[in-house]
């Protein structure tokens, strides 16, 4: 049985996801009070002909009717421009990567230091181990250091697909021949699980996603062995 924390988001492990779930909870809270409020004003109808007078005829409820509404609105809108500014905003990134989806696996370059690219496949569950995820581990993760901002470049070989991270708060579309960048930090360590979220084929759901997140001390060792090999 499923608990009650699998029906929420991940946990957020970057200050954009935060953001995230802060709106929508925010949002959530927005549409309990309106679901309570039209719900009891549905059944006062029903009781009391008092209600039913009051709400249905008058300037005064036909004013209500209106500006209450635009309040809400507003009330949602400024959180959402504000939320999306900060996902297009991209502040000097100190590591930029570039990921190109294939039919069906990742390509990943780190473009800020020599010969260090490499392809990321989806390990086959004959060849998991028992602490590994089916459908989700792949042979070769994605290392970034924490608390850096990064960013990703993101295009495709072939066709449109999607290159998506839940808990960080990342998704962004490759598609072939154009380049689109998500800018983003990681600021705990961890393995954060994602797939491709695009429907890109019959092995759609076997591209997935890893990235480990690590100390910068950590980081450079495993930049410095991927590049002596």
């Amino acid at each position: 049985m499923a608990s009650w924390s699998s029906l929420g988001f991940q946990d957020s492990a970057s200050p954009l996801m935060e953001q995230l779930i802060f709106f929508h909870d925010h949002a959530m809270l927005v549409l309990v009070m309106i679901t309570t409020l039209v719900g009891f004003m549905l059944a006062s109808l029903f009781f009391n002909s008092l209600t039913d007078r009051l709400l249905m005829e008058g300037q005064t409820i036909e004013m209500i009717w209106t500006i209450l509404p635009a309040l809400i609105l507003i009330f949602i809108a400024l959180p959402s421009l504000r939320l999306l500014y900060l996902l297009d905003e991209v502040n000097n990134p100190s590591i930029t990567i570039k990921a190109i989806g294939h039919q069906w696996y990742w390509s990943y370059e780190y473009s800020d230091f020599l010969q260090v690219n490499f392809d990321s496949y989806m390990t086959p569950s004959n060849e998991l181990s028992d602490s590994g995820f089916r459908l989700l581990d792949v042979d070769n993760r994605t290392v970034l250091p924490m608390n850096t901002q990064i960013r990703v470049l993101v295009s495709a070989a072939d066709v449109i697909h999607s290159w998506t991270v839940p808990a960080l708060g990342v998704k962004a579309d490759g598609v072939p021949g154009r380049l689109n960048q998500v800018s983003f930090s990681v600021n705990r360590p961890g393995l954060f699980y994602g797939q491709c979220s695009e429907i890109c084929g019959a092995n759609h759901s076997f591209m997935p996603i890893v990235v480990e997140s690590t100390s910068t001390s950590s980081f450079l060792s495993w930049i410095s062995n991927s590049s002596d090999n």
